[in-house]
């Protein structure tokens, strides 16, 4: 439970919307909390497309008034074209958003209410430009604290995970579909908000067009993505994410890569501030930052940077289930990423079965059916909420399963598990996912993390080669980094399949895959204990500043989380709630809902039924209009193409007054 602090250092002076101005004449509209008396200080940023007025509103007033409570201008900034901001929007992460980012940084820092100082905050959207805003070094920004985001934009975003399509590409461009057109507020923009929605809706297009063309680790991936280059990054990076957030495995590379100052912080959390989590045990996250930018701002020796460079929760061993309040567990830190204390431990996939140090060589095949990841729960980039996995035996019954004998002694894990897999195909594509499981003695399986990869892509995202059939080749399939604690009798498994719908759209044809056993291993980061770790700094306990005053509302999920099998059919439906939500903004006059869905539907046995249908139905209740926005979509394929389908309708008081479809738009296959 996060506690609600009421006093505070500094009174806070709320300016619920002010316009920073952009060379080309845009205006960007935002939102201020300021420590009275204060005098200059220096100023914390997030710059969010996701609506400041009626859309982040709570939780931009428990964190910024926080902030500036403690002495910060603490600044809440809508993207070009969202929220109350002018001009359009054509892409997430783009050029023309970090230039605006660097111009609005210089103009924070002039401003006579700031000493000239900028940080920049954000989890997910937020932490992703922070990161690429950073990589521009604009002069007056000093630090950036990023939470729950990537430094690669191809591979672990939610568009080409080991280069297959992932289920969230369309997905999510179906959420922003439904965002980018709604209306400025015009208590916030005057008269203007009529003329600022209809080029809106004019301008709203699917993203997924221009994510579909783009199936390879080009240039436009490579834009945005610091890893590309982590030179360019030149102040110093707080880093943090998750265990059940799928933008966790960044935070060990930035580490790597980054030559500046740095931190690291990974929980048991999901896609969430550390401090207002689903999963236990939150920290007092609001109070780190603190102590990160009064070390880095205001030249405070909070003590933060004599601590480890990553401290992380290593997992206990839990049965499988699908929600967990909270995850058993313990911090550790390391002084150094990577660390030279971890060390790779080689276990062989061996012929019949076992999981070994010693190699005994043979092979096993495997084509698995299409239900092979119906079990495969979320992936973790939805909100604060977390859904894992149930028990790994259903899935198991599709894959090539390879298990350890019962371990003797606990064994500790801290990075990215690998698989060093030698194989064939019998088809010029296919696809593999591998999974790391903890299996109890009862023969319960708890997935502990998972990778997959488009085997086309074995030796390149940037080049990927078709597979010749029957012919031998080498890949390496990287898991998701975890840490977690293997316990005394529990054995190891590695499970591989060549499918995981809907987490990965299944390959043109289903693949049989020829694994090498004796030669294929598993690579294991075993981390020996450390003394130190019970010498860590106890986290605070979590706090926020009071939220505003906002109900919500109860309401029924068209499509509430589901999985439905047919065993006579073969049609499988797997059901994802999106934005359903209702809630009344008092302090503002506002009542916003939302019901949103994902359903992926397949058939066993044909990847070429694999559909995925979208449904978004938004309503703005303000005072002077009632705004509506409903939109369809649909993802579907044929041996060569993916297929798409959109309909936007828009209303306002009951009338429409924009209409759009998007008919069989297809775009070829590029070996996916």
């Amino acid at each position: 439970m996060v506690a609600e602090r009421t006093e505070f250092p500094f009174a806070v002076r709320v300016v619920e919307n002010f316009f920073i101005p952009l060379p080309d004449g845009t205006r960007l509209a935002a939102r201020g909390w300021f420590p009275e008396g204060a005098g200059p200080v220096p100023a914390i940023l997030e710059y969010l497309p996701y609506r400041k007025r009626d859309g982040t509103r709570p939780r931009d007033q428990a964190m910024h008034h926080y902030l500036a409570g403690h002495g910060y201008a603490s600044i809440r900034l809508d993207i070009r074209g969202t929220g109350d901001s002018e001009g359009l929007i054509d892409d997430e992460y783009s050029v023309r958003e970090q230039l605006d980012g660097c111009d609005a940084i210089a103009w924070i820092a002039a401003q006579e209410w700031c000493d000239g100082q900028v940080a920049m905050i954000g989890i997910s959207w937020g932490g992703f430009n922070g990161l690429q805003i950073a990589a521009r070094q604009p002069p007056a920004l000093k630090t950036i604290i990023t939470v729950g985001s990537t430094d690669d934009r191809y591979a672990t975003d939610i568009h080409w995970v080991g280069g297959c399509l992932s289920k969230d590409n369309f997905d999510w461009s179906a959420t922003m579909f439904a965002h980018n057109d709604l209306p400025p507020d015009p208590e916030i923009v005057g008269e203007a908000w009529r003329d600022m929605w209809r080029q809106r809706m004019a301008h709203n297009e699917p993203w997924i067009l221009n994510w579909l063309n783009h199936q390879r680790r080009d240039d436009y991936w490579k834009q945005g993505s610091v890893c590309e280059d982590f030179s360019k990054i030149k102040v110093p990076v707080y880093a943090v994410s998750g265990w059940a957030d799928n933008y966790s495995e960044a935070v060990p590379r930035l580490l790597a890569g980054l030559s500046v100052p740095r931190l690291g912080l990974i929980g048991p959390w999901a896609h969430s501030y550390p401090h207002d989590v689903a999963v236990e045990p939150a920290i007092g996250w609001l109070q780190e930052v603190l102590r990160w930018c009064d070390h880095w701002m205001k030249g405070r020796d909070t003590g933060i940077m004599n601590e480890p460079m990553l401290r992380a929760w290593v997992q206990e061993s839990v049965p499988p289930q699908t929600c967990y309040d909270e995850r058993p567990g313990r911090w550790v830190g390391e002084a150094q990423w990577p660390s030279p204390r971890i060390h790779t431990e080689a276990l062989f996939l061996n012929q019949g079965g076992s999981l070994a140090k010693s190699s005994v060589q043979g092979s096993s095949s495997v084509c698995s059916p299409l239900w092979v990841g119906v079990a495969a729960g979320e992936v973790g980039r939805y909100g604060g909420d977390a859904e894992w996995p149930p028990d790994q035996r259903e899935d198991d019954g599709g894959s090539l399963v390879f298990i350890s004998e019962p371990l003797t002694e606990r064994v500790e894990i801290l990075g990215a598990p690998t698989i060093t897999l030698s194989f064939s195909s019998d088809k010029p594509q296919a696809l593999v996912c591998a999974r790391l499981n903890d299996v109890a003695p009862d023969g319960r399986s708890t997935r502990v993390t998972y990778g997959l990869l488009n085997l086309t892509h074995r030796d390149s995202h940037e080049h990927p080669e078709p597979l010749v059939p029957g012919q031998r080749a080498q890949a390496v399939v990287e898991m998701d980094d975890i840490a977690h604690a293997f316990p005394p009798g529990h054995r190891i498994a590695v499970s591989i399949s060549t499918t995981y719908w809907p987490v990965a759209w299944p390959s043109p044809e289903l693949a049989t895959v020829n694994v090498f056993c004796g030669e294929t291993a598993l690579n294991l980061p075993v981390r020996p204990p450390s003394p130190d770790d019970a010498k860590l700094r106890v986290f605070d306990p979590p706090e926020m500043a009071p939220l505003p005053p906002v109900t919500r509302h109860e309401v029924e999920q068209t499509h509430p989380r589901r999985v439905v099998r047919d065993l006579l059919s073969g049609r499988m439906v797997v059901d994802f709630p999106r934005w359903t939500y209702s809630k009344e903004m008092h302090d503002i006059g506002q009542v916003q809902r939302s019901n949103a869905f994902a359903r992926y539907e397949i058939i066993d046995g044909d990847p070429l039924s694999a559909t995925l249908i979208t449904e978004y139905d938004v309503e703005m209740v303000r005072p002077d209009a009632t705004i509506t926005h409903r939109s369809k979509g649909r993802l579907t394929c044929d041996a060569t193409h993916f297929i798409i389908q959109m309909e936007l309708t828009i209303g306002e008081n009951g009338e429409t007054v924009f209409e759009r479809h998007w008919h069989e738009k297809r775009i070829a296959r590029d070996m996916v």
